[in-house]
């Protein structure tokens, strides 16, 4: 514990040193966050404090430097060269039951091989009293009620447009969206419809609702970021890459959902757009930065959602919202109209209502636009085998593992009990290290990135249109050194080497996606945004390896709490194993999540046959 208490920055030894063992002696540093929770007036007297010139880098070098980020990262002393990237070279490598997709396939084309690989199951209606019953409708079960002609895409839209009216007015107030045009939502559905009724459509994702972060170009909107200003500063021109894939599949886009103002924070408040509220209990937070896109899916109100993964802002919200939330390796989707707040650890994700939307969508979505011989193979799962994988074996850090809630250590540990009886899955014990300290070098490197990107923005605005949560967080953005960023690149490029050193004898890493479930949200953090620096240490503790090295990773429900709020588990795989992934959280899904699945507080059945 000396490193703790002592005042001097922390010297590294070589990473090809470090034991990576289960009986490693590495030190565990948990989360150690010295600062209380503050919202309303507190908050905008800190922000002041902190853009008061002199004082404010006074008062920012001593929150450092107390919360260990000038010993850890900025000051310390490393031996390694930065790596400024989390760029993977491709490997091809050997993945059990997954088939590999011809290159040159359009996005409706992989959709339907997607589809083709998931198994045909029966579907028990959402809408039944029986929690025990309840599921939620997925892509191919909208497709089915389409190619019937039992529902049409107008008719959900419509219902859609009614839901959202709803969830959104002062009863319910759950702030999904920033942005929805129902005209123009009516108007993808009747030429889905059209489709349809000549036997012509486009995929099995023609007419199912997509819902699209703030933080993704899109069109008719403008991308706001979460903000009331950028919208204006930085006009949308066209669809992201991602988004322009799905809408050639036929995918109704359905809106801008909330975010985090510039997703510099994880709770999903917003004190411009309402902050999103969590659909399992509407009085807790629905997570960040990538909420309102968690709380749609989760809500009912689309299968499938987009947002944006910079530090796990896709997983987390999926994890405290009970949908699936999936990260694939940096490079596998474009980044192409995506807002460029931290570049170098921020992708496209994809929410979703189970593992099979999650492939679908991901089939759709992956960027295939280089030419064959550069660029990743892709390997679809054949999740009707899943059950015949043998010999898996998932990387438990047992600190690491074990630095959560006591319901959510349990509910995991449970998880993979289950998996080891079901499946014969072994889990053998690591030790990941150097968490914490890549938890800050995440921070550092996000911070300078999202800092750099919109200053110049930031130099003809008026403050007073930023939030206040978020003008302390770009003060502290803008506050770190050269050094510090350098620093930081050279923690990644040691745990990018720890990483591949466990992959050698591990399929995937396994963790607890949270290290708590939804905490409630305040009413003095609606107008100004809260800093609540330890439910945030809490919520990012597993997500920054998926962001800083660029891995794919998974997280799907596992179980839930005692207050019955969702608990997510995480996969980790190495990279471009994105088929692998979908396989483990299919697995866990079918062992877990199916046989217990509680409907949220506030859902809707957009499927619901008429009367």
């Amino acid at each position: 514990m000396g490193l703790l208490f002592s005042s001097s920055p922390k010297v590294y030894k070589p990473a090809s040193e470090v034991d990576l063992g289960p009986g490693s002696d590495e030190l565990y540093i948990s989360p150690n966050v010295k600062a209380p929770r503050v919202a309303g007036l507190p908050v905008k007297l800190f922000a002041w404090v902190l853009e008061t010139p002199v004082v404010g880098a006074i008062v920012l070098y001593f929150l450092k430097k107390d919360n260990l980020v000038n010993k850890l990262v900025s000051d310390a002393e490393i031996p390694e060269p930065p790596l400024f990237t989390a760029a993977h070279t491709w490997r091809d490598i050997a993945e059990q039951n997954a088939s590999q997709a011809k290159p040159g396939l359009s996005p409706a084309e992989r959709v339907q091989r997607a589809v083709s690989c998931i198994p045909d199951l029966p579907a028990p209606s959402p809408s039944s009293s029986s929690s025990s019953s309840f599921r939620r409708w997925t892509v191919r079960d909208f497709a089915r009620a389409y190619g019937s002609g039992e529902v049409t895409p107008v008719m959900v839209a419509r219902r859609f447009v009614a839901a959202v009216e709803e969830c959104s007015g002062p009863g319910l107030n759950m702030a999904m969206f920033i942005s929805y045009n129902p005209e123009d939502i009516l108007r993808q559905a009747e030429e889905s419809t059209r489709r349809y009724q000549q036997g012509a459509a486009l995929s099995a994702m023609d007419g199912v609702l997509v819902a699209v972060k703030d933080e993704i170009d899109c069109l008719p909107y403008q991308t706001t970021g979460g903000t009331r200003w950028l919208g204006k500063a930085r006009p949308c021109v066209g669809d992201a890459a991602c988004v322009a894939q799905l809408r050639a599949c036929g995918a109704v886009l359905a809106g801008k959902t909330n975010m985090h103002e510039l997703g510099a924070g994880t709770s999903g408040i917003n004190p411009h757009h309402g902050s999103t509220r969590n659909p399992y209990d509407a009085g807790r937070v629905s997570g960040g930065s990538s909420g309102g896109s968690a709380a749609a899916v989760c809500a009912g109100l689309c299968p499938v959602a987009l947002g944006a993964d910079g530090g796990g802002s896709v997983r987390m919200p999926a994890a405290l919202c009970g949908v699936v939330g999936f990260k694939p390796t940096v490079g596998r989707l474009s980044n192409s109209g995506l807002l460029p707040l931290n570049w170098t650890v921020g992708m496209p994700g994809i929410l979703a209502a189970t593992v099979e939307d999650a492939l679908v969508a991901y089939a759709a979505m992956v960027d295939q636009s280089r030419p064959s011989h550069s660029q990743p193979k892709l390997n679809l799962p054949s999740l009707t085998s899943t059950r015949s994988m043998p010999n898996i074996r998932l990387a438990r850090s047992a600190k690491w593992f074990e630095d959560s809630s006591e319901d959510i250590r349990v509910c995991c540990d449970k998880a993979l009990q289950t998996l080891r009886a079901q499946y014969g899955w072994e889990t053998v014990d690591v030790t990941v290290p150097e968490v914490e300290e890549m938890r800050l070098a995440h921070y550092v490197t996000m911070g300078s990135e999202c800092s750099a990107s919109v200053a110049k923005y930031i130099e003809k605005l008026d403050r007073c249109e930023i939030g206040w949560d978020v003008r302390i967080a770009l003060s502290a953005y803008g506050s770190f050194s050269s050094r510090a960023y350098l620093n930081a690149q050279r923690i990644r490029r040691r745990q990018m080497y720890f990483h591949e050193k466990i992959f050698e004898t591990a399929d995937a890493i396994v963790t607890p996606m949270t290290g708590v479930t939804a905490y409630p949200l305040q009413d003095d953090a609606l107008s100004t945004g809260e800093l609540d620096y330890i439910n945030a240490a809490a919520l990012a503790r597993y997500s920054i390896a998926g962001n800083f090295l660029g891995l794919p990773a998974i997280t799907v429900t596992a179980g839930y709490d005692k207050g019955g709020l969702p608990v997510g588990i995480q996969f980790i795989g190495r990279p471009w194993s994105e088929a692998t992934l979908l396989h483990l959280a299919y697995a866990m899904q079918e062992a877990c999540s199916k046989t217990n699945c509680r409907k949220p507080t506030v859902h809707y059945d957009l499927l619901k046959r008429e009367e």
